[in-house]
């Protein structure tokens, strides 16, 4: 298949299928008039690094994923480098809770001692922690690291 059939199967789009060619994920065959062509096992690696990117996997930490399926696996996270990717990321994200929690407690102290205990329910009521504390996704934590990099949009 070409290289806008494997963007449109795959929910993608051909800029980003060429990006992973540049980063060694997605390795192209030619046809003989120079035509990227690509096959089913093409299709799969590419659901594997969108798989993996929606759940805020960063585009380079794919590749043990990717080299499992190319090393003819039928997951791409049975082998030991994906599974120790795994572990990091849970470790990561451990480190996330903890430093929202952290954030929250003190949120909630400071709340309580400026406006008192029923400020504290209105909140509750009214705005999650996760949207109170959306802006530590841009500093430099372990939640930023989640974050999805989306290859480039055509």
């Amino acid at each position: 298949m070409r290289i806008g059939e494997l963007a449109d199967l795959a929910g993608t789009t051909t800029r980003a299928l060429r990006y992973y060619e540049q980063q060694g994920l997605l390795m192209a065959k030619r046809a003989a008039n120079g035509h990227r062509e690509y096959d089913e096992g093409d299709l799969r690696l590419i659901q594997e690094i969108r798989s993996l990117q929606g759940i805020g996997f960063a585009l380079e930490e794919t590749r043990p994923f990717v080299d499992c399926l190319r090393a003819g696996n039928e997951a791409g996270d049975v082998c030991p480098a994906s599974v120790a990717v795994y572990q990091r990321k849970l470790a990561e994200l451990d480190a996330c809770i903890d430093r929202l929690q952290d954030v929250r407690g003190r949120l909630r102290d400071q709340l309580s001692q400026v406006a008192g205990p029923a400020a504290l329910v209105a909140l509750e009521a009214t705005q999650p922690v996760c949207e109170t504390t959306a802006h530590l996704a841009h500093q430099e934590t372990p939640c930023a690291r989640l974050s999805s990099q989306a290859p480039p949009s055509r």
